[in-house]
């Protein structure tokens, strides 16, 4: 089985932190190193959330390396009122200390892209990889495949009413991507709201991963807890939307989601800022620069995310499908 190398550039994040928590359990992927964007929470935050999910892990030997601590123009926004005050559900897990890197995201990303075969998964705002762009072009060009939690084709969207978070943040950087992309010949594969709505994690399953294994159930619990509040608050959702480690799932396993290639942009200000733009009909006759994704089966993610964690073959799961379906 040949391992994929991946850089995951991130903003941890209350589903990020789950995502590199599957990341890391999978055989698949060779997690080169783990980028850091202000989204969630700021940059210095993130780092520390993420060092806090690899210290559980024992996988402190993954370079963490800070990027962007704002956006490419507009003003910082962060979600703290959705992932807590310390991004990471206002769990206040102990700091680790230390492991600073000599070198910032963007160089890492470069010195990593053209070593070849790499691709990257992107969980945040792309302001890193707007910046990369800038900076070592040529670097970007060789990303083997681009994979992006973000944007929105049919579903509306969760901080205005059509533009999702991580686009609508930092909507320069992710249009200079998109464009990028283009120019490139490339497609990013595009994982929205469309298809992370699907995948909840409800109180019973959450009840069941802590009957499985109670120490990882009670630490989900806790990272979650604030986010099921604030689901339930805003949404009237019992339970709480993962979005990230769909983009995950599906970077290891490309038959859990379907979709169709569209050209894409991203809307940069007015009333709609932050908006993915597929041009689905092909309006523009321009050559497809993303997949966009539209549909997935949250009984298969939910056996990866759980067998993955847990150790244990997804055949063992047998009450999974009724806690999904249900």
């Amino acid at each position: 089985m040949r391992r994929r190398k991946v850089i995951i550039d991130c903003d941890p994040g209350i589903d990020d932190s789950l995502a590199l928590m599957l990341a890391l359990s999978m055989e698949e992927l060779e997690v080169t190193g783990i980028t850091i964007v202000c989204g969630n929470g700021p940059v210095d935050m993130g780092f520390s959330n993420a060092k806090k999910i690899l210290q559980r892990l024992g996988r402190l030997d993954i370079p963490i390396c800070k990027g962007a601590e704002k956006p490419l123009k507009r003003e910082y926004v962060s979600a703290l009122d959705t992932h807590g005050a310390d991004a990471l559900g206002e769990s206040f897990l102990a700091e680790v200390p230390g492991y600073e890197q000599p070198i910032d995201a963007v160089e890492f990303m470069a010195r990593e892209l053209l070593k070849g075969d790499c691709s990257v998964i992107a969980l945040g705002p792309m302001t890193n990889l707007a910046h990369l762009i800038e900076q070592q072009p040529e670097a970007f060009a060789r990303v083997e495949e681009l994979v992006s939690m973000g944007g929105n084709f049919r579903s509306h969207g969760n901080c205005s009413p059509v533009a999702e978070y991580n686009y609508w943040a930092d909507p320069d950087g992710a249009a200079l991507v998109y464009r990028t992309m283009a120019d490139l010949g490339k497609k990013i594969h595009m994982v929205g709201l469309d298809v992370t709505r699907r995948i909840v994690l409800t109180p019973d399953l959450l009840e069941y991963l802590k009957r499985l294994d109670g120490e990882l159930g009670e630490f989900v619990q806790a990272i979650t807890k604030f986010y099921f509040d604030f689901h339930w608050q805003w949404e009237h959702l019992i339970g709480c939307v993962i979005n990230d480690p769909l983009a995950v799932a599906y970077f290891a396993d490309r038959t859990l989601c379907e979709g169709f290639e569209a050209y894409t942009e991203i809307e940069t200000g007015g009333i709609s800022i932050g908006q993915s733009v597929v041009d689905a009909e092909g309006f523009y006759r321009k050559r497809a620069n993303g997949v966009i994704l539209t549909r997935t089966d949250p009984l298969r993610f939910f056996k990866m995310f759980f067998g993955r964690l847990l150790k244990v073959d997804e055949q063992e799961l047998d009450l999974l499908e009724k806690l999904v379906r249900s």
